[in-house]
């Protein structure tokens, strides 16, 4: 009867024992279990992780602004959310004011320069000597009228509404061009981290229905050494409702000759996109036009082939009328085979204006909100943003950072192979 005790008390010390052990092991293992966990998070940072900013911006804004139309005070109301969103970030924002053809309606642009620390350019002989470039980021804020806006120097003006025309939503502009707004807005907020080489100038037009009288204007105030430094412009549109986000260059990359050089910024934002594989992270892709249709696009008589550049104009045609290189982000689909089949949307809830969105009374952030996934805001803006930090990070062509080159580094020499054929007679 005496053992029965002493056999309990080493039960339970072998419990006590067995249960210690046991915590230990379970301790362990969460503390090994999320070191994995925090290796495996870093290593799952996905690129342009910029969160709801840029989406809330965008509604807010279109929202807010919804007659935004060129030189109207609401339209100065909407520069003005813009220059306190700037100057939230402790930007300094230069006001630009300007006057339609009559001088009787005024609009503005709201800048913001960057400075660089600027670039070291290899010249011939591996010769480095200092360079200044600049990069334009730009986006009209600007609703346009009914029709989309075309080249014709007129004024735009609110939309008249009709019994037939009735709009059972509000036509506010999210797509045009609240969603490039917002994403002007997301890279002025991502770029204050960066140490650019570039300087950046970041400019939300006024009047950019208006003939782009906003990006005109701009370039006017502009020197020719300034206009000269321009390294490239990157213009921001309707990025959202499209199926496709595209990006696309200017018509001066049509004439011969210089198609690599006007489309080199281009390549490098496709480059953005593949390196940082944002296709299979965030299930975000660049497209550009790839037809192969054959017609004259720049007007001088000669059949051009209608691949990576659009008929869709925006900001960005004032630079590139006189030869400034330009990126253009659109939302769009070009897969077509006939340029008049073209459209925004293939959503067949969203025919009522032959598959356009811009410009048009679909144009809403409470209808889209409710044809379009809801995250495709977020993504676009934040993607887009990415690809044109990315792409400004790249640098000058042929040339370092002034801080690289102080670090030492030098670009690759450039090797010219010299082909020597064999003189061989045309005798039989």
């Amino acid at each position: 009867m005496m053992d029965s005790p002493k056999k309990k008390c080493g039960s339970e010390t072998g419990a006590r024992f067995f249960v210690s052990w046991l915590t230990f092991l379970i301790i362990l293992s969460q503390i090994l279990f999320s070191g994995c966990l925090g290796e495996k998070s870093e290593e799952e940072v996905k690129p342009a992780d910029f969160g709801f900013f840029g989406a809330n911006t965008a509604v807010a804004f279109a929202t807010s602004f919804p007659e935004r139309y060129a030189y109207s005070e609401e339209e100065r109301e909407a520069g003005q959310f813009i220059r306190e969103e700037f100057e939230k970030m402790g930007y300094t924002v230069e006001v630009q004011e300007f006057y339609d053809d009559y001088r009787t309606k005024k609009s503005a642009n709201y800048i913001v320069r960057i400075p660089g620390e600027g670039f070291m350019h290899r010249e011939e002989g591996e010769i480095y000597s200092p360079l200044q470039k600049t990069v334009v980021v730009g986006a009209h804020y600007d609703i346009s009228s009914m029709n989309i806006p075309k080249d014709d120097g007129n004024e735009t003006q609110p939309p008249e509404e009709t019994e037939e025309t009735e709009i059972h939503w509000v036509r506010d502009g999210i797509q045009s061009n609240a969603s490039g707004v917002a994403c002007l807005l997301t890279i002025a907020d991502r770029i204050r981290v960066e140490k650019p080489a570039y300087d950046i100038i970041l400019v939300a037009f006024g009047a950019g229905t208006s003939n782009f009288r906003g990006a005109r204007e701009f370039l006017r105030m502009m020197n020719t050494d300034e206009k000269e430094q321009i390294d490239v412009m990157y213009c921001i549109e309707s990025i959202y409702a499209g199926d496709k986000l595209y990006a696309s260059s200017g018509m001066s990359s049509l004439i011969p000759g210089r198609k690599y050089e006007f489309r080199r910024k281009l390549y490098e934002a496709y480059d953005v996109v593949y390196n940082h594989m944002l296709r299979s992270k965030n299930g975000v892709d660049l497209y550009y036009n790839m037809s192969t249709i054959q017609t004259d696009l720049n007007g001088d008589d000669i059949p051009d082939i209608y691949r990576e550049v659009t008929l869709n104009r925006s900001d960005y045609v004032p630079f590139d009328e006189i030869g400034i290189p330009i990126v253009f982000f659109e939302s769009y689909d070009y897969n077509a085979t006939e340029i008049s089949e073209m459209k925004e949307t293939k959503n067949l809830n969203l025919q009522e204006a032959g598959g356009m969105i811009r410009g048009t009374a679909l144009d809403s952030t409470e209808l889209l909100s409710n044809q379009i996934e809801p995250e495709r805001l977020e993504l676009r803006i934040n993607n887009t943003a990415y690809i044109i930090i990315e792409s400004i990070k790249r640098g000058a062509h042929n040339a370092l950072s002034t801080s690289e080159y102080q670090a030492g580094v030098r670009l690759d020499p450039i090797i010219r192979v010299t082909e020597t054929v064999p003189y061989q007679s045309m005798r039989p």
